[in-house]
């Protein structure tokens, strides 16, 4: 084997690995496969460089680290990049949530105020709820919320 043909593969497989090591770095870039096909194809160019370039077969053992490397992408980015509630908030989204109120609610007016999370929303209610009292969001009403109550569960 030429010092050339030596250096293509090392330039192949090295290639491959930096390509290895930006996905690790950076998850989600999809670098996975295209490292994992330049590392063994770099190998099969220093060590069996006939059966790359002048047979099926290379190109078969190539197809099929690429569908390895798929296969084992996938479960690797459901680890990486875990499943997290959407970035922006509607008022669909919030019921069921509890939030406190930060202004008193006035019932059938849109005076009231709740904090959720880091937001503040505009709540309505059926009844009067005071400054500072725990509440759940029942419904969605456009930009504004319709809020109850939490009972405080007194011990028996």
């Amino acid at each position: 084997m030429s010092a050339f043909a030596l250096s293509i593969g090392v330039s192949l497989m090295l290639v491959g690995i930096l390509l290895l090591g930006l996905e690790l770095v950076h998850p989600g870039v999809l670098l996975f496969i295209p490292g994992s096909v330049l590392i063994v194809g770099g190998f099969l160019y220093i060590f069996l460089p006939d059966v790359l370039l002048n047979s099926v077969l290379g190109t078969l053992v190539v197809l099929v680290v690429a569908v390895a490397a798929g296969l084992l992408e996938i479960p690797y980015y459901r680890y990486a990049a875990p499943t997290h509630k959407p970035m922006t908030t509607t008022v669909g989204g919030l019921v069921g949530e509890e939030g406190i109120v930060t202004v008193a609610v006035v019932p059938n007016t849109l005076r009231g105020k709740i904090r959720v999370g880091s937001e503040i929303w505009s709540v309505d209610a059926a009844q009067p709820i005071p400054a500072g009292t725990r509440v759940k969001i029942i419904r969605g009403e456009g930009v504004s919320l319709r809020v109850e109550p939490i009972e405080a569960h007194a011990p028996p």
